[in-house]
């Protein structure tokens, strides 16, 4: 996944450019994504695809994408949820890190306009692989949207395996180019995302992680971490003095033609 270029209006993006930390929400970034799916399609219907899309009790606070994508393009588009396991949401049970014949083999030869994976690659054991698939079942200009943990209690479902950082992303997906990229929250009820980007664009430099250091780094003392320990639901091991929040990294990235 390569950054994005800058859009051809106004100034070239210079090396002394501001880097911003810009507010936003999951909401208004699904929005926006929407309407990049809407904009090269015309009356050609849309085909969407969602790994890992079986619901559960723990995902009170995830999107439906099913109802959202049905919300904005009805009929005009159709979708496809996989799981690993069948049940609610799920159309195909299928893995990710099947070969690519045998994805085709269940999903159909015709490839989607936009891939939906979200808090899936932390749990394969092959996310390389599933990176490569996801990349191969978009048509050319067909968007994907990923969403991964940088930091997250382990939940094992079926096992969990891996971290993600934004610049461990932009790695994994070489034939996208980066659109958009943005950090949410996972505490129910919130809607909270930050994007961090030079002149409208997001920056993958090293030079913006001491920005996303100093945002997202929080140290609390004794007191504070007690306080929290203390209102949790169940119980924990005292296996550290500090408290993990749960971060995600999302990003918005379109297959190269």
């Amino acid at each position: 996944m390569t950054r994005a270029p800058a859009p051809t209006e106004g100034q070239p993006r210079g090396r002394g450019s501001e880097l911003r930390v810009v507010g936003s929400s999951v909401g208004q970034e699904i929005g926006l994504l929407f309407d990049r799916l809407a904009q090269p399609v015309g009356r050609r219907r849309l085909r969407v695809l969602q790994v890992g899309a079986r619901t559960s009790v723990s995902d009170r606070n995830e999107k439906n994408w099913r109802t959202l994508v049905g919300q904005r393009f009805g009929r005009q588009a159709s979708f496809i949820g996989i799981d690993l396991v069948a049940g609610g949401n799920v159309d195909h049970v299928a893995d990710i890190c099947s070969s690519s014949r045998t994805l085709k083999s269940i999903l159909g030869a015709e490839l989607f306009d936009l891939v939906v994976c979200c808090h899936v690659l932390e749990h394969t054991r092959s996310p390389l692989r599933a990176a490569r698939n996801v990349e191969s079942l978009l048509r050319p200009g067909g968007l994907a949207f990923v969403s991964t943990p940088w930091s997250q209690a382990f939940h094992a479902a079926p096992d969990d395996y891996w971290r993600f950082s934004v610049r461990g992303l932009s790695v994994m997906f070489t034939r996208l180019e980066i659109l958009s990229a943005f950090y949410s929250g996972g505490d129910v009820g919130l809607d909270v995302a930050y994007r961090v980007e030079r002149e409208g664009q997001p920056d993958l430099e090293a030079r913006a992680g001491a920005v996303e250091q100093g945002l997202f780094q929080i140290v609390l003392d004794h007191k504070d971490n007690r306080d929290i320990l203390a209102r949790q639901a169940t119980e924990r091991l005292p296996v550290s003095r500090t408290y993990l929040p749960t971060l995600f990294v999302n990003v918005v990235g379109r297959r190269r033609p």
